[in-house]
């Protein structure tokens, strides 16, 4: 779960990770309010979407009166923001975060990620910060420094003075640095969180250190540990279909091809699309309803699937373990009576009671295509959309 840089940085807050002055703002009214608050100028008017390469999409703009805030608030809030993030789309920028202008010495980089290979936390930084970081990693990678942390053991000292020096930092900001990554781990270790990033990290000509943006991803699987987090959820950033399939337990990604899928099981799902693409269709999305689904969330799947326009045919694709066959197919066959299912639907089982299941489906009067394989079912599923 994804939460905007004003939420993050009031997060970091609670952590004691410095953090310059500032307040959201949902209209122009409360931008200018909240600009007369920061007690003087410049100010920043950020927009605050769920993407990254804001400052260069014209989202991140400098203000040195009341009327360039009130100017610049009229202007971002409605308008759709572009990014090399968002896509050609863009996203509408429903809210602003006003921040107090800053006195920069030095942009840098730092983040904090999982590293499943090593099960350990990485600490990513450079001293090349800002907004063309990604090009420095594609171009200079040796200027990324790469830290593991073992979370059995912790943030130890020598790792916080390895990354500090790593920067280049003068000794004068190796203290406040060291207290702001020690905090910046907890907070990643406590909240389960999948990403910290903070870029630009700022070294102030004073010699200290601040965030000047914030971006955090929670591990969803982990969020039932902080319904305090689930507050944070934005779901307008969201793809509403996705939204939907949410509120069913359904894992679903929607994708760009015109194939439905309704899988149980992740990895099969990813094979499933694979398999796909190879026989010359393109997946729609990614839908796995887990090992026990019911008929119930079957005809959610089917429903949220067959709202997407572009969908022209449905894969089934159900390995009958926990599920039975013989079970699936009763679900399915109910589900598609009561969504109206006008596509073509090539439904591939095995498994537990896998020839019962298909008895059921041939006995009804639908749409459906039994398939003996996996390679059968996307050769099938491909004739009916091409």
């Amino acid at each position: 779960m994804k939460i905007h840089e004003y939420q993050a940085k009031q997060l970091f807050a609670q952590y004691q990770v410095p953090v310059p002055e500032g307040k959201p703002a949902f209209s122009v009214e409360e931008a200018v309010d909240a600009a007369k608050a920061m007690g003087g100028f410049p100010v920043v008017v950020k927009a605050q979407i769920h993407a990254g390469g804001r400052g260069k999409g014209g989202g991140v703009k400098l203000a040195h009166s009341l009327e360039e805030v009130q100017d610049l608030a009229s202007q971002m809030l409605g308008m759709t923001l572009v990014t090399h993030q968002t896509g050609p789309a863009g996203r509408l920028v429903k809210k602003l975060f006003i921040e107090a202008g800053q006195q920069i010495e030095k942009e840098l980089y730092l983040s904090l990620l999982m590293d499943r290979a090593t099960a350990s936390v990485v600490i990513m930084a450079s001293r090349d910060g800002g907004m063309d970081i990604e090009e420095v990693a594609a171009k200079t990678p040796e200027r990324i420094i790469k830290i593991h942390v073992d979370p059995l053991m912790g943030i130890q000292g020598y790792q916080l003075r390895r990354a500090g020096f790593g920067l280049e930092l003068p000794p004068a900001a190796m203290k406040a640095f060291s207290s702001l990554l020690a905090n910046l781990y907890k907070f990643f270790v406590a909240n389960d969180c999948s990403l910290v990033e903070i870029n630009p990290l700022i070294l102030t000509s004073d010699h200290q250190v601040m965030a000047l943006d914030a971006k955090v991803d929670f591990d969803s699987n982990a969020l039932f540990r902080h319904k305090d987090l689930l507050a944070l959820r934005d779901l307008d950033e969201e793809d509403p279909m996705e939204v939907e399939a949410s509120r069913y337990n359904l894992n679903y990604i929607n994708l760009d091809g015109n194939v439905g899928n309704i899988v149980n099981g992740a990895g099969l799902a990813m094979a499933t699309m694979d398999i796909i693409k190879k026989a010359g269709a393109t997946p729609a999305n990614f839908m796995d309803v887990g090992g026990g689904a019911s008929s119930e969330q079957v005809e959610n799947a089917f429903r949220i699937i067959l709202a997407d326009k572009k969908v022209k045919a449905v894969l089934i694709n159900i390995f009958g373990g926990i599920l039975r066959c013989d079970v699936f197919a009763k679900g399915v066959v109910e589900a598609a009576k009561k969504t109206g299912v006008t596509v073509p639907v090539v439904v591939r089982m095995e498994g537990t009671n896998v020839d019962e299941g298909r008895r059921i489906l041939a006995d009804s009067t639908l749409n459906l295509t039994s398939a003996s394989d996996l390679s059968d079912a996307a050769k099938k599923i491909a004739a009916a959309v091409n």
